[in-house]
């Protein structure tokens, strides 16, 4: 990634030894964990729920180069600690001291999703004090890049002003990009033990599965659906009260109506009043690290008061006519807000994210 520097945050040993995915893991975390007061925590009351959708593929490819080229005896012996997509969540224990639950959730783009619901609920259900959640993804090479083409799933759109452009009539596929996002959950009762600064509260976490295809979302929304209202359910919380969705809204001609549909079957008349924005519309499809980064967005837009837009939007499309925040952030108190993730797989995670009480 330019302007990205892995010295910054790893020994030059360390840096040698794991994957790209694994230096935006330490760097993401490494910046929240200071972000949290660099907290004191009991070692197995810490833990780590980290993901990847893909893991260290630019370690296995050129470890394959060099099999090729130079013959198996040459192969490094830390490919494979390097390119196993659990290699993010160890590295981060190992960094932080942190023996508690540890593992890596793999749904492709909903992985991260995942690990902010899992992480949340291990705290909830009294096995940690802290956890550290978020995803990676460091995929943005030549194979995965013709891969996606080949699917149709990349837009065809040269200009870099306009080509991700999620809910707009004109849309035809997503801009792979890639990246880190951590998360620090706390219980209530530790960070207010310790005076920590809390942005808001992870309320409740939905998944499901559409069961329909493995790549193309279910047009009804179904498996979208019940995830979101698993999320308020568990959140005790009714569709009205919801005030922001930060969609998955990949910029797909597929995703985008299937993800309106589903919103309008969860909300009901309250859909067209609720903010929705696509976050990816800025930051390109970050593949299993975008649940982590949709998620901080939640989370500063229920801070701030102020919500993301949906940038690039200039022919409205009458299969996505929600309130989609078009071309321009917007002053909102955001009292509950809900992020969407949908994979490959027709795996589906919402989470549901609380404005704390004054």
């Amino acid at each position: 990634m330019p302007g990205f520097d892995p010295a910054d945050f790893l020994e030059t040993k360390e840096a040698r030894r794991t994957d790209p995915f694994t230096h935006y893991a330490i760097a993401s975390a490494s910046l929240a964990w200071t972000d949290a007061g660099k907290p004191e925590i009991v070692s197995d009351r810490g833990g780590v729920i980290f993901a990847s959708g893909i893991g260290g593929i630019q370690t296995l490819l050129q470890q394959h180069l060099v099999l090729l080229e130079k013959g198996p005896n040459r192969v490094s012996p830390f490919m494979v600690p390097m390119l196993m997509a659990n290699a993010a969540a160890g590295h981060l224990a190992m960094r932080f001291g942190l023996m508690g639950h540890n593992m890596a959730t793999l749904s492709a783009c909903a992985s991260s999703n995942n690990a902010l619901g899992e992480g949340m609920r291990l705290i909830r259900d009294g096995y940690l004090d802290l956890c550290i959640v978020g995803g990676s993804e460091a995929a943005t090479v030549p194979l995965t890049v013709a891969a996606f083409a080949q699917m149709t799933a990349l837009t065809k759109n040269p200009d870099p002003e306009t080509a991700s452009r999620p809910f707009d009539a004109n849309r035809d596929g997503f801009v792979l990009s890639e990246g880190g996002a951590s998360l620090i959950l706390e219980s209530e009762e530790h960070a207010r033990a310790r005076g920590a600064r809390m942005y808001c509260e992870v309320a409740g976490y939905g998944a499901s599965d559409d069961a329909h295809h493995i790549t193309a979302p279910d047009p009804k929304g179904s498996g979208a659906t019940l995830a979101m209202r698993w999320a308020l359910r568990d959140a005790g919380e009714e569709p009205s009260d919801v005030t922001y969705i930060n969609a998955h809204g990949t910029s797909t001609p597929l995703n985008d109506a299937s993800e309106t549909v589903a919103i309008k079957a969860v909300l009901g008349d309250h859909a067209h009043d609720v903010a929705v924005s696509s976050t990816k519309s800025m930051t390109g499809h970050m593949l299993g690290a975008a649940g982590a980064v949709e998620g901080a967005a939640c989370a500063l837009a229920i801070t701030n008061g102020r919500i993301p837009p949906t940038i690039h939007h200039v022919t409205p499309d009458p299969d996505c006519d929600l309130d989609i925040t078009p071309n321009e952030a917007r002053d909102l108190d955001v009292t509950l807000a809900l992020s969407n993730s949908f994979g490959f797989g027709g795996q589906n995670a919402c989470v549901a994210f609380r404005k704390l009480d004054a």
